[in-house]
């Protein structure tokens, strides 16, 4: 009895511990190497010199970097409006107007591009958009006029930002809406409320957590991406995770480099214990 009491007591923690030992070994562990390298200082050579000072930190709050932050920070805004804007009339029909048959074929078709590596879906997108490309070719045979390539700029960054990361959105948000009740809109409508009164007071209040879930997703991932500025901007622009990279691997200034991720990390943390101390942001109400 006392033994199963014993099992009983310990029991969480050995269920934990595996979860605990993998976090511990690949994300707490590679944390704790980064903060420890942005205290340290790059030599002319490269090598690391571990003098433990702020100068990464002074060096990043300077013009040049903190523009790159804003234009990251834009981007990412930007694209996970773009998602928001572009899911909620879709889950709005997945969840009360599409047929059984269709809704599942209708998701699997939404969720389609991540069953196709990253990169691919990137490359996929460079040669439509190329010059001399499918999207090009297709306009001169149908219109016969040149189109004007996109493929390298901020516009192309954007599409692709929002091609790869949509899928994040239009999954909470579905599973959001689909358990809002369809009497309150029958009622909505009983009582003469149009459309847009149904929407904004009804759907979007119930679905805040769908919507909170997708924006965290989408802008988390997009405001670090490096490889669709890289190649779809073709390096015009730098971002941060551009210049994270450059930091690593071109200029070999592991301290910087450690330093914009910590800063970056700090960030994003900041945004999610924001947000889950505000629960007007998470909590249901009519």
């Amino acid at each position: 009895m006392q033994n199963s009491l014993k099992i009983q007591k310990y029991l969480p923690y050995i269920l934990i511990s595996p979860a605990f030992a993998w976090l511990s070994v690949l994300v707490l562990l590679p944390l704790i190497i980064l903060l420890y390298y942005s205290f340290c200082e790059r030599t002319l050579l490269g090598t690391i010199l571990p003098v433990y000072n702020l100068d990464s930190y002074l060096k990043f709050f300077s013009i040049p970097y903190l523009s790159c932050f804003w234009r990251s920070f834009i981007l990412a805004s930007v694209t996970s409006i773009i998602c928001l804007v572009i899911c909620l009339p879709l889950s709005i029909y997945l969840a009360f107007y599409a047929s059984a048959k269709y809704k599942n074929l209708l998701l699997i078709l939404t969720t389609l591009p991540m069953w196709v590596s990253f990169l691919l879906r990137i490359y996929g997108w460079m040669s439509i958009l190329r010059h001399n490309g499918l999207l090009d070719s297709l306009v001169k045979l149908i219109f016969h006029f040149k189109l004007i390539s996109i493929l390298y700029s901020s516009w192309a960054i954007l599409l692709g930002m929002v091609y790869n990361y949509i899928p994040y959105m239009i999954l909470p948000l579905y599973a959001t809406i689909s358990k809002i009740n369809k009497s309150y809109i029958e009622a909505a409508l009983d009582l003469g409320a149009n459309p847009l009164q149904i929407l904004f007071k009804i759907i979007l209040p119930l679905s805040k957590t769908g919507i909170l879930v997708g924006l965290i997703m989408i802008f988390m991932p997009s405001l670090g991406d490096y490889v669709t500025p890289d190649l779809m901007g073709g390096a015009k622009e730098l971002y941060l995770g551009n210049l994270i990279q450059n930091q690593f691997l071109l200029v070999r200034d592991w301290p910087f480099g450690a330093t914009i991720s910590i800063i970056l990390i700090g960030f994003i943390a900041l945004i999610l214990v924001f947000f889950a101390q505000n629960k007007q942001f998470t909590k249901y109400e009519i």
